[in-house]
């Protein structure tokens, strides 16, 4: 699953100074979203033991969010189609808690060891309050809806919907990778990827954000269905990226390379093994576990090798060359246009 804490290198750097820019839309917006999220666990309990078993590991979870674009993009959304981004704070804040319950459940379920540069929750609480902390995050995506009054109760539905079906695709496409790994399959196509990452990610990091906060901010039917598109184009594509800077980034990011360690089906590692002069090294690879940095090293070797690498990223920027035609007749804000279409060229500028 995309989580966007992963640092940019210098060119995302670069990319953060640019007067206008997606990136620094976030950083103007990160703190707002950080401190409201924080203050849904302030004195939820009532009780110390609630708070050491429960709320206060949840609360800490959340609090290492990130740059936050689920819910920056929401906002972003309802203000694109005129209207007040404040009607989708919750929402966009909804995706954010459905975001934590993903990461915690994905961390048991791939026996994960480090999320955000930190040992998993499961690792530092135990698997069955870390899985409960998540079923916890996951009453939060709907209660916060329906306890915001500004939402009327048709809206509500509608985005209570949207979100109904975001966790349905996300499960979906979760079960289509703990089957390949159950299974020990490597027999996958790239299409057999494509599909599982856009149901797994694409939904919910980029479809469902925008569409949700179009709804939440009075958009027609045309306007939402665009932003829908435009998000799973993005989704993916960051996806994708996100999984190319794990294998090729900073290898100071302690996740660096994890990818290979957890035998991950990505792109990159699905083309690949469709290369029938690198595929069995590459499965022996992935079977093996290895945590051993020369063989990783030697498995990217074996992408580049295969051209995967530079398939995944032409990939990724063909994606997001297809969102922005999809912006490009639509009826937006001029001033959020041009903050989504920085916002596609931000997910791949992370690794120029």
């Amino acid at each position: 699953m995309v989580d966007e804490t992963t640092a940019p290198n210098a060119a995302g750097a670069r990319a953060e100074q640019a007067p206008g820019s997606f990136a620094r839309y976030l950083g103007e917006h990160v703190a707002a979203v950080d401190a409201r999220m924080a203050a849904y666990f302030e004195h939820q309990g009532g009780n110390a033991d609630l708070e050491r078993y429960l709320y206060r590991p949840l609360a800490h979870f959340s609090s290492t969010g990130g740059k936050r674009v689920r819910p920056i993009i929401c906002m972003l959304a309802a203000r694109a189609v005129g209207g007040d981004p404040e009607r989708a704070r919750t929402v966009g804040e909804a995706i954010e808690h459905f975001q934590s319950a993903a990461l915690i459940h994905d961390d048991i379920a791939d026996n994960g060891q480090l999320r955000r540069g930190e040992p998993c929750l499961y690792r530092t609480q135990g698997t069955g309050l870390a899985i409960n902390c998540g079923d916890m995050a996951l009453v939060h995506v709907t209660q916060i809806i329906l306890d915001d009054d500004g939402l009327g109760p048709a809206v509500k539905l509608e985005v209570l919907d949207e979100l109904c079906r975001m966790m349905e695709r996300t499960c979906e496409g979760q079960a289509l990778e703990l089957g390949w790994v159950r299974d020990g399959r490597f027999d996958l196509s790239v299409d057999d990827y494509l599909e599982m990452a856009t149901l797994k990610t694409a939904h919910y990091s980029g479809a469902v954000p925008l569409a949700a906060g179009a709804i939440a901010g009075g958009g027609s039917p045309e306007q939402v269905e665009a932003l829908r598109s435009y998000g799973l184009d993005t989704g993916l594509a960051f996806q994708i990226q996100d999984d190319l800077i794990n294998l090729v980034g900073s290898d100071t990011d302690k996740d660096f390379r994890c990818d290979i360690t957890e035998g991950k089906r990505t792109l990159v590692a699905v083309h690949a093994l469709e290369n029938p002069l690198v595929h069995d090294e590459v499965e022996q690879i992935l079977r093996s576990g290895t945590t051993d940095p020369a063989l990783m090293a030697r498995a990217v070797e074996l992408f580049e090798q295969a051209g995967s690498i530079a398939y995944a990223h032409d990939y990724a920027l063909a994606r997001i060359a297809r969102a922005k035609e999809t912006l490009s007749g639509i009826n937006l804000d001029p001033a959020c246009r041009e903050l989504l279409l920085s916002m596609a060229d931000f997910f791949v500028e992370r690794l120029k």
